[in-house]
């Protein structure tokens, strides 16, 4: 049984294995929005297997399975499909792996011989708190927030399909911004495939369940947001792109986008890639939940 190749019309089957799980998925990998924006990067295929959605990823290196096989119930035997079909493409068995397995489901895995190494947190957030901003552990933010409102002129709107090469823009200075000052060689790596990953979403965009909102000053678009409904209680902030040079812009965009959810109890803001400065930047909203990821490897 051949794997079959990544399209936009798998969408409403992806959703419906995503959504039948027996918990609540807390990381921001699983939607579709999040898997299917990587597809320029990756070569991304699927199968189901004994009433699992078996997700692969291959990059130069080799194939992985991006999430663990999705059911009612991660089924033993299509992990050991999914294995033997990776053992099978990839020259090197060590590369075989299943990531982003979430903490409910590590003693399956280990109980099936596998070893589970952590791989990262996601950091996830009172609502409420950001899009208030009250008391001293926010003060910053709220500073930054008044000082934009005071002295710019703006519009915050929805995004539209006729904003894409605003958006676009606005994501190349960004980028160059960051890395005006040499900087580390992988985060320039990731700010570049992060803009693949975006040009993707754009493309895209009416089509996926994605919500973005954006800041003008005058006709240029100076800031924008998207996400996603990740769970009936939590969304995911996938980006946030500001122009650097305005004060007070990204947490003014933040704070008026969260202030708008208000259906949700926690929003996601996903991981910090393990760069520290980003970390920073997340513990600064005072999230409530770190939510760990791990990846099932062989034992060497």
């Amino acid at each position: 049984m051949g794997l079959k190749k990544l399209r936009l019309q798998d969408k409403p089957l992806f959703d419906k294995f995503l959504g039948c799980n027996r918990q609540k998925h807390e990381l921001a990998v699983y939607a579709f929005e999040n898997i299917y924006i990587w597809k320029k990067l990756y070569d991304i295929r699927w199968q189901v297997f004994d009433g699992c959605l078996c997700i692969f990823f291959k990059d130069r290196i080799g194939h992985f399975l991006y999430l663990p096989p999705l059911g009612r119930e991660i089924s033993r035997r299509a992990v050991a499909k999914a294995f033997e079909i990776m053992d099978r493409c990839n020259l090197n068995r060590e590369i075989s792996r299943i990531e982003n397995i979430e903490e409910p489901d590590v003693d399956l895995f280990r109980a099936l011989g596998y070893r589970c190494d952590d791989k990262s947190r996601d950091y996830v957030c009172r609502r409420i708190d950001l899009s208030g901003l009250k008391g001293d552990k926010f003060k910053s933010q709220r500073a930054a927030c008044n000082y934009f409102v005071k002295h710019y002129k703006y519009q915050y709107l929805a995004v539209s399909p006729g904003d894409r090469v605003g958006c676009l823009r606005l994501f190349k200075l960004w980028q160059k911004q960051r890395s005006s000052g040499g900087g580390d060689k992988i985060y320039r790596g990731m700010i570049k495939d992060s803009f693949s990953c975006f040009k993707i979403l754009l493309g895209a965009y009416s089509q996926l369940d994605i919500s973005g909102r954006a800041v003008k000053l005058g006709k240029e678009i100076k800031a924008f947001s998207f996400g996603y409904k990740l769970n009936t209680d939590t969304f995911c902030i996938l980006y946030e792109i500001t122009d650097l040079s305005i004060k007070g812009l990204a947490q003014f965009i933040f704070r008026e986008f969260c202030s708008e959810l208000r259906s949700f109890r926690y929003i996601n803001i996903m991981d910090d890639s393990g760069l520290e400065n980003l970390k920073r930047v997340k513990l600064s909203y005072h999230p409530v939940k770190l939510v760990p990821a791990y990846i099932a490897k062989r034992h060497s």
